[in-house]
């Protein structure tokens, strides 16, 4: 038996803390009523006291209830040098009650301050009171030494049963506390992450969102500065005013996708190829991703293309989704064209390149936009890159063949 089992105190959520109900009261009343009217009958019954015993008897009889009262606050409260004084005390008020001859007060003291000892102190002081509480029953005793032992070992056996039973139900409710705990810790990090997701994703939105708003607004200033006429001008505020709805329809997705409510990402990204004029391909067997996994998908094809846009308006880009086992890949590829090549190889600084807004291709015509390149926040990729390392994926971006090479590689 370990050292801290002699000096250890019974669980306080035994049965001294369980919680009281209506019907435990009741019973608790109940109970203490008929001990305290069998004792009362005990005492005053055989009629040995007359005239001032009768009183002296009711006092010790009051003195004796009260003080075993005392007795089981203390060791509720666990105060060892009261509980040790009070039984103390206990002992010599039933010694004096057995000498007045009320047999079954002292009866009552002995058997059970030796019992309550077991259940509610420390086993190093519990042993000593319950053995001189059951040694003084046994000397008082008038019956045989059978009867006697069988009633002092039921007693301790008893009493040390109930201790065990305290424990264990101790045990039960300190596991079923901080099982309670453990789940309220468990809710209250499940939501913290749940804000976090959606604090993620609106910013991703706004970013993407904005940073497209932000050419288009920063094009048209300097269309206004250069003399522009009015209506390309206007195609520069309606393209940033559409940008700004895409932006609102986004985040509203991107919350139906946090509750698993978005479509599928091989349809997702066949529109956004559209919109883009950007070639899809996809290979493997289709099938569906996690929700935070199809978000990073489609938060990684967003934030290249927006990129391509910005930094080489006009280059060819292509999008590959690959379903591979237990793994999903998202590539981006972008080159620029020959023109730039051109430049690039000629030592020159790289113009716009044909295509959409540059007036040699689909699209209305504008200008050069020194400082478009640099609009936004510049940390896109690098939040995805954190995105796809949180979700146990990685992204690899960098130069690739005179173009931009983006690389995905999530699990799902």
């Amino acid at each position: 038996m370990r050292p801290e089992t002699w000096t250890r105190w019974p669980a306080r959520e035994g049965p001294a803390g369980e919680p009281s109900t209506p019907a435990r009261r009741a019973l608790s009343l109940i109970g203490r009523a008929v001990l305290a009217g069998v004792l009362v009958w005990g005492t005053f019954a055989p009629g040995d006291q007359h005239g001032w015993g009768v009183v002296a008897a009711a006092l010790g009889l009051v003195a004796a209830l009260a003080q075993a009262a005392a007795f089981l606050r203390a060791g509720r409260e666990q105060w060892l040098r009261s509980s040790l004084a009070l039984a103390a005390t206990l002992l010599a008020t039933a010694w004096a009650a057995d000498l007045g001859h009320a047999h079954l007060l002292a009866n009552f003291l002995w058997c059970g301050l030796g019992l309550t000892a077991l259940i509610r102190l420390p086993l190093v002081a519990a042993l000593p009171v319950t053995a001189l509480s059951l040694g003084s029953y046994a000397l008082a005793s008038g019956d045989g030494w059978a009867a006697v032992s069988a009633t002092v070992g039921g007693l301790a056996l008893f009493g040390y049963l109930l201790r065990l039973d305290g424990e264990a139900r101790g045990a039960a409710v300190r596991l079923l506390r901080q099982e309670r705990a453990a789940r309220a810790a468990e809710a209250e990090s499940a939501a913290l992450a749940e804000r976090a997701r959606i604090a993620r994703e609106i910013h991703d939105v706004l970013a993407h969102s904005l940073s497209a708003q932000l050419v288009h607004l920063e094009a048209a200033r300097l269309m206004l500065d250069g003399g522009a006429d009015r209506a390309r001008v206007r195609e520069r505020v309606v393209a940033a005013r559409r940008m700004a709805q895409d932006g609102l329809t986004e985040t509203r997705q991107a919350l139906s996708a946090l509750r698993g409510e978005f479509t599928p990402v091989g349809e997702y990204l066949v529109g956004l190829a559209e919109g883009e004029r950007a070639g899809l391909t996809v290979t493997g067997t289709p099938r569906p991703l996690a929700a935070e996994a199809g978000l990073a998908v489609r938060r990684t094809a967003q934030e290249a293309l927006t990129n391509v846009r910005k930094h080489a308006p006009g280059a060819r880009c292509t999008l590959e989704l690959r379903y591979l086992e237990g793994v999903v890949e998202l590539e981006v590829r972008n080159t620029a064209s020959r023109a730039a090549r051109a430049e690039q190889r000629a030592g020159q600084a790289p113009g716009p390149a044909p295509g959409p807004g540059t007036g040699e291709g689909p699209g209305p015509r504008v200008e050069p936009v020194a400082g478009l390149a640099e609009s936004g926040s510049g940390y896109g990729l690098l939040g995805m890159r954190e995105r796809a390392e949180l979700l146990g994926g990685t992204l690899l971006a960098g130069p690739d063949e005179g173009g931009w090479r983006v690389l995905l590689r999530m699990p799902g």
